[in-house]
């Protein structure tokens, strides 16, 4: 079974109020050794994030830009200079997941929107947690015996009725092997996908000997 979020998050969460002052901030990712801060509102809702990069473009626009390219900044920019606060200095919406979505879709959050690190947030929007790309890798640490046993006892008998004496499946750092002769080329197929799916795989290679179509009646010339 696929770990979801809450198996992997922490409960123990750096976060910053609405009214969190720039040097507060910068103090504590510090002091934390965070990268970033999810923002709270007065009912413990997430409603943006401060990131390192956040308090850093601060510093290093502000005050030294000329005139002419202070024109040529964006708005944003132009916020992120004169901002005071975390409400000010804050990405919003925030991009946030919930305790019951799979590890899969958190990572794929993460490295679709270059994201280090996600908060966990109930129905409500309240914070819960956090998960970190490190939370999100940590499913390979999974015992390679688990990963075999999961192959044979749950995909090929569990789920495809198969017998696990036509099959040998072998798993080495994650990467599984299965050799042997499926009863059909389509159940043999859907063997390797699904086990490609199996958490904590890296790789499967196919080494099964398909089965040829069985042809047709032999019609006289």
């Amino acid at each position: 079974m696929s770990s979801s979020v809450k198996d992997v998050m922490s409960t123990h969460v750096i976060a910053v109020r609405q009214n969190a002052s720039y040097k507060d901030m910068a103090a504590m990712l510090h002091e934390q050794r965070v990268s970033a801060f999810p923002v709270l509102d007065d009912h413990n809702k997430v409603i943006g994030v401060v990131s390192e990069s956040d308090l850093l473009a601060k510093a290093a626009l502000e005050g030294t830009v000329s005139g002419m390219l202070q024109s040529m900044m964006s708005q944003r920019e132009h916020a992120r200079a004169s901002a005071v606060t975390a409400a000010e200095l804050m990405t919003t919406p925030p991009v946030t997941i919930g305790p019951d979505e799979s590890v899969t879709q958190a990572a794929r959050l993460m490295y679709s929107r270059r994201l280090k690190r996600l908060p966990v947030t109930n129905d409500d929007g309240v914070l819960i947690g956090i998960v970190t790309r490190t939370d999100v890798l940590s499913v390979y640490s999974r015992p390679d015996s688990d990963i075999q046993h999961e192959i044979i006892q749950d995909l090929i008998v569990g789920t495809f009725r198969c017998d696990p004496a036509r099959f040998t499946v072998t798993v080495t750092d994650g990467v599984v092997t299965i050799e042997g002769a499926p009863e059909t080329d389509l159940a043999g197929r859907e063997i390797i996908d699904a086990a490609r799916h199996v958490e904590g795989v890296v790789a499967v290679r196919d080494r099964l000997s398909h089965p040829q179509d069985t042809p047709g009646p032999e019609i006289p010339g």
